[in-house]
């Protein structure tokens, strides 16, 4: 076998698997769900013909897994050899070969429920790995394939020349070799440790099971059976995540306190048993976010458990003064909220369960605050273990450091879900839809309008309360050609919602949402 054919494989095999090692790592530090070679097993397990899957597991038993995760590396690791040799004649082999293995990893990904664009840093990372080592490898073997490119002319010190020059590039490309794989070792390794506290979290919220949560199934009528209206209790996993964290912290239930003190007649310090044991109470609650656009997906309903912050406080006893609570996560963030919202009754509470289960770690696990009618950049910390009673005058929070308003009161908001943008629908009867909330004030009307004609009153779904979103419809005729549907929204107290547009910036968006869409006629012309 020709010797540096062989490094080359081995050059190809090395940048390979430090990619899969630092692709693995990043998914763990970024405590996302899945590496993208367990992603890729995932998908294959979805592709596999229930015949197979059955033989597959009455053969191996409970190590199918393990098997394929397994199968999947032995093949990727001859793909990544072969790439290296291909790299000796061709450049761009192992650049095409790279890109395709990372847009498959990539469509795996992406096709596990719940993800996100975010989970793409992963497959990126290790993308760039690939390039990057495979570059730093064979350099020195470039260099060593030059010294026997050409012929010689005769002579001792030309042989001998050429035999250090490539004992060196030998002894380079070794010791890179060496160095990348510890490397990749040492990575992968720290990828283990750090998932290790985040699966033992996870596990023990995976097996939590909070007496009472989920007990108020959705008020019948709440959803209004059009396709594709966005459904009006959001999935955990389909809520959407805003937060600050690169690392998004696992909390073990045992390690978890929140201290409240401040401006207060006694301190009070909880541990998650300890609150876990006082009265908790339970309301489908409308969260949104302050940098969700007109029209934009940023907003979620779900059922929420836990305990009053207004009980809290009062066994605290706040001093007079006070006027703001200042929330402090595990990693840091803070928010400034405004002390009444957390006491006059609308039901803020230290949340402990969502939709019936412990909360998601994404989503603050073991305990956020949620208060209905502020965003949640004043309201909503996750993974919160500090609540300081004090006065706004006093303090300056994350995001009001960065432009935005002290207090974050929701605007009324309303969204066309049906149709979607560019969408083809038949002229004729033409059905719309969507969502509006006004957290607090609650929505007793929407209307909508096509291509700036009268406003069509529309079917409203039925709420529990005034803090969630509603679902709306109707119908009205529309002619063949390119037409735009605007909507509005009406408040309980009945304000209209306005139409001078403003940015997110510093206390969110203002607008109509509109949706360009096509009808066509389908009639069939008479022969």
């Amino acid at each position: 076998m020709d010797e540096r054919a062989g490094l080359w494989r081995l050059a190809g095999l090395v940048a390979g698997l430090a990619g899969l090692a630092t692709s693995y790592t990043a998914a763990m530090v970024l405590t996302i769900r899945e590496s993208p070679v367990v992603a890729i097993a995932e998908g294959v397990i979805r592709l596999t013909p229930g015949p197979v899957a059955d033989f597959v597991i009455r053969f191996f038993g409970s190590g199918n897994k393990a098997l394929l995760l397994v199968m999947i590396l032995l093949i990727v690791s001859v793909v990544f050899a072969a790439l290296g040799a291909a790299a000796r004649r061709r450049w761009w082999v192992p650049l095409a070969g790279y890109s395709v293995l990372a847009l498959v990893t990539a469509a795996a990904v992406l096709l596990q429920r719940g993800s996100a664009t975010a989970d793409l840093l992963p497959v990126v990372i290790g993308y760039l790995t690939w390039l990057l080592v495979l570059a730093l490898l064979v350099a020195p073997l470039r260099r060593l394939d030059r010294t026997g490119a050409a012929p010689r002319p005769a002579g001792a010190s030309v042989v001998v020349a050429d035999e250090q020059t490539g004992a060196h590039g030998r002894r380079t490309f070794l010791v890179r070799a060496v160095l990348v794989g510890g490397a990749a070792v040492v990575v992968a390794g720290a990828g283990r440790v750090l998932g290790t506290g985040r699966r033992a979290v996870e596990e023990t919220r995976r097996l939590l099971r909070i007496e009472g949560a989920g007990q108020t199934p959705p008020p019948r009528g709440s959803s209004l059976g059009v396709d594709d209206i966005a459904s009006w209790q959001t999935p955990n996993d389909d809520f959407y995540q805003i937060h600050t964290a690169l690392v998004v912290p696992a909390i073990a239930p045992v390690d978890w306190r929140l201290r409240i003190h401040g401006m207060v007649e006694r301190e009070v310090e909880l541990t998650y048993d300890a609150l876990l044991a006082r009265e908790r109470t339970e309301a489908w609650t409308t969260l949104s976010c302050v940098s969700n656009p007109v029209g934009g997906d940023l907003v979620g309903n779900a059922l929420w458990t836990g305990v009053l912050t207004s009980d809290l406080l009062a066994e605290a006893g706040v001093l007079p003064g006070a006027d703001a609570v200042l929330q402090t996560s595990e990693d840091g963030w803070t928010c400034g909220t405004p002390l009444e919202a957390l006491t006059d009754g609308r039901g803020a509470m230290l949340a402990v369960a969502m939709n019936g289960e412990a909360l998601p770690i994404e989503h603050g696990f073991p305990v956020r605050t949620l208060v209905p009618g502020l965003y949640g950049y004043v309201s909503a910390t996750k993974w919160v273990v500090d609540l300081e009673v004090t006065r706004f005058a006093d303090f300056s929070a994350y995001w009001t450091q960065r432009g935005w308003s002290e207090r974050g009161p929701v605007k009324i908001a309303s969204r066309i879900d049906v149709p979607r943008s560019g969408e083809d629908v038949p002229a004729g009867r033409v059905a719309f839809g969507g969502v509006a909330w006004m957290q607090g004030t609650g929505v007793s009307a929407v209307e909508f309008s096509v291509d700036g004609g009268e406003w069509v009153a529309a079917d409203l779904g039925r709420v529990p309360s005034a803090d969630t979103w509603v679902q709306w419809a109707g119908t009205t005729d529309v002619g063949p050609g390119d037409h735009r549907v605007r909507v509005r929204a009406t408040d309980a107290d009945g304000n209209v919602q306005t139409d001078v547009e403003r940015d997110v910036l510093p206390d969110g968006a203002t607008g109509l949402d509109e949706v360009d869409f096509t009808a066509t006629d389908t009639s069939t012309p008479d022969e």
